[in-house]
């Protein structure tokens, strides 16, 4: 047993207790299995006594997290207001209030004018209708998160789902909203997302399974016990995963079901709730689909063609991939994502270069696109576009968000007819924030085979490549998710003390297109680890960051990519942040129990059936693979009910980087920081999130040697 947290002399150590995991004729001895089970009171008492040791080693960061926090509360306007957005005959909103963690949500009538209200963002709007206060519902509650909010067609009624422990189960409430009222509390332990039906007197919602896969929809009677719900589909596929929403006209009710490979969509007219599905296209194997229904029609966003997916039309009550007709043929790398789909246009969403646009295309009264359409332009060198909230069918405007490593983020109302952009808001940055005093640069780094990796960079303008800057590589590379220029405020904490930031865009992510992410999948996953060691090196050759001051951070996925680079080369990094990290990753892809698992085979491989994806796992995982030689720096962080990535994870493996790396304890420490309440997203009040970001930005800065009041 692991020495109590009241009396620690050295960092823990944690029992050893060996298990043996024996596949494809290997033996393999794990000291630390045994931490997985959290309802042991040693493996409880172990995450304490690992807090307690960091918050010792981390103490005289105190003053350090202290004005970091005070920076990203003294930038942020505190007491706001999002931008109305029209829903028939309300504008929803929500808005946050200084010293209140959660924000409100609340409507106002459109009343006689359509124009977009303006509101003062430091008070209850005039005639405000409160949907829900986060504040109110979080009251008493260590952990506080939505999985669902869902106003009915008719504006009469809302869902809204609750998580109060970090699990991802949610407890579902409708209010009444003419009253104020929760009349119905019947739902509990949902998945995420829920839909109405037309009349709102029936709810659709999603169930987990046991390894917290939503694999089955039911439907509930407003008002009844949940013991009358109706199962409407169940998916027996352990590889598929499923969602439940409604269409933007609300007219249809969706459930879409995904594996990483293979999609399949089903359809049902909202105002027959208790009909049947009616599947848009059967799975085939290989072909991924997405669906926007759009008044007579289908818009299909599919790969069946191309590998980085076409644009399609269909009849709305097609059943079959034949009756899908082209409109935006595929074109290699470049990659179309989605369709958003409005009466007399189309706004398609996609990705070039590593960058992501926002095509649009008019449409005939007929509902056929004319002619090629326009780009919405962005004149900036890195950016992110994308479409915000447009929840109206029949709009002359198009909301789209605007933002890069400089420019807060920035909503926009595109005139559809004539692509004029007008700026509605953007995100106020306080304290004399002036994008001017910054620079960003997109960088490319070679790949040992060759391959250019991109690389985001940002830095105070004052800093030059001369080889002395401190610096920061951000990265992720899996599930084809891509890392896209974003704002942060807390990233100004790292710029103004000199520090450059940087993200490495490396294969696995889906930056550059589909065949960028096949290539860091599967048994092509180490490109994700070398890219990102190659996008450290260049930050360094180029003399953008000094070779012995560069800090590494990545959460989930690219916790796994911390782990692994930290192997691959120690000696490259100064200090290495790991979020929720995937750092055991052999033990928990060999284990089909385990939530996500079986699903996870289409991104690693099965190592249960193949003794080369085993061997190539056990090649890379983290844990497997530390060696003894001087590490950086380590913060782990994690949270004890975290259902994606078990704690269990970052606790082996700092347990066994102690026993293994011949760090000095003190100049470089290796440290585990648990949330005993809290899940894979970590804190959810805005507050409590900004003091753990100040903690995780002051240790990197502290190991950067960059922890003073040097400005």
């Amino acid at each position: 047993m692991t020495t109590q947290p009241d009396a620690i002399p050295s960092a823990p150590r944690a029992a050893r207790r060996e298990t043996v995991r024996s596949h494809h004729g290997e033996d393999v001895v794990d000291a630390y299995e045994w931490l997985r089970d959290k309802t042991d009171p040693d493996v409880i008492a172990h995450l304490e006594a690992e807090n307690a040791w960091t918050q010792e080693r981390t103490a005289h960061l105190e003053g350090l997290r202290e004005r970091i926090f005070a920076e990203i509360k003294g930038r942020t306007q505190e007491t706001d207001l999002s931008v109305p957005v029209r829903h028939r005959d309300w504008w929803y909103y929500t808005r946050t209030v200084e010293g209140q963690q959660y924000a409100v949500h609340g409507r106002i009538a459109v009343g006689e004018s359509p124009e977009r209200p303006v509101l003062d963002p430091g008070s209850a709007p005039e005639g405000e209708e409160l949907l829900l206060d986060g504040n109110a519902e979080a009251a008493g509650e260590e952990f506080f998160s939505l999985g669902a909010f869902d106003v009915s067609p008719a504006g009469d009624r809302l869902a809204y789902a609750v998580d109060t422990t970090g699990d991802e189960r949610f407890d579902v409430r409708i209010k009444d909203l003419r009253t104020g009222e929760v009349v119905d509390d019947a739902v509990t332990g949902i998945g995420y997302g829920t839909a109405w039906s037309a009349e709102g007197d029936h709810l659709f919602y999603t169930r987990v399974d046991d390894a917290w896969r939503p694999f089955q929809v039911w439907r509930h009677a407003v008002g009844t016990a949940a013991k009358q719900d109706v199962l409407v589909y169940q998916e027996d596929d352990e590889r598929f995963w499923m969602g439940v929403g409604a269409s933007r006209d609300d007219r249809h009710v969706l459930i879409g079901l995904g594996s990483k490979n293979t999609s399949e969509f089903r359809i049902l007219e909202a105002d027959d709730p208790t009909g049947e599905f009616r599947v848009v296209a059967p799975r085939q194997e290989g072909v991924e689909y997405d669906v926007e229904p759009a008044g007579d029609r289908l818009w299909i966003v599919h790969n069946k063609g191309h590998r980085d997916f076409e644009l399609a039309v269909a009849p709305l009550g097609s059943a079959s991939a034949d009756d899908w007709t082209t409109v935006l043929p595929g074109e290699e790398g470049v990659r179309i994502s989605t369709v958003d789909a409005f009466a007399g246009h189309l706004a398609v969403s996609l990705r070039r270069d590593g960058l992501t646009q926002v095509q649009v295309l008019p449409l005939s009264a007929d509902g056929r696109p004319v002619g090629a359409g326009y780009q919405v332009p962005v004149e900036e060198e890195v950016y992110s576009i994308d479409t915000g909230a447009n929840p109206t069918y029949d709009t002359d405007t198009l909301q789209v968000v605007i933002e890069s490593l400089v420019t807060p983020r920035s909503v926009y109302d595109l005139d559809l007819a004539s692509g004029a952009l007008t700026l509605v808001k953007r995100q106020p940055v306080l304290g004399g924030y002036d994008p001017q005093d910054y620079q960003q640069h997109r960088l490319w780094a070679t790949a040992a085979d060759g391959t250019r990796i991109p690389i985001s960079l940002v830095a105070r303008k004052d800093v030059v490549p001369d080889g002395t800057a401190p610096g920061l590589l951000y990265g992720y590379g899996s599930y084809e998710i891509s890392i896209d220029p974003y704002f942060s405020v807390s990233r100004l904490s790292y710029l103004d003390r000199g520090v450059v930031y940087a993200v490495a865009h490396v294969r696995g992510g889906g930056e550059m297109g589909r065949g960028w992410y096949e290539s860091g999948r599967m048994e092509h996953k180490t490109n994700t680890f070398t890219d990102f060691v190659a996008c450290a090196d260049h930050v360094v050759e180029t003399g953008w960051v000094a070779p012995d001051r560069l800090a590494a951070e990545g959460r989930s996925a690219g916790g796994l990519l911390m782990g692994a680079v930290v192997n691959l080369a120690p000696e490259r990094f100064r200090v290495v942040h790991a979020g929720v990290a995937f750092v055991d990753a052999l033990t928990t892809i060999l284990d089909p129990s385990l939530p996500l698992t079986v699903g996870e085979w289409e991104e690693w491989g099965n190592p249960l059936e193949s003794a080369e994806i085993y061997s190539l796992m056990r090649s890379y995982t983290p844990y497997e693979n530390i060696r003894p030689v001087q590490y950086p720096a380590i913060l782990a962080t994690t949270g004890l009910n975290d259902t994606r990535v078990f704690f269990v994870e970052p606790a082996k493996w700092v347990a066994r980087l102690r026993e293994t790396v011949t760090n000095d304890p003190h100049e470089r420490p290796i440290l585990l920081k648990t949330e005993m309440v809290a899940g894979h997203g970590g804190k959810t009040g805005r507050y409590d999130a900004w003091r753990e970001t100040a903690f995780e930005v002051a240790f990197v800065l502290d190991q950067l040697g960059v922890g003073g009041d040097e400005r």
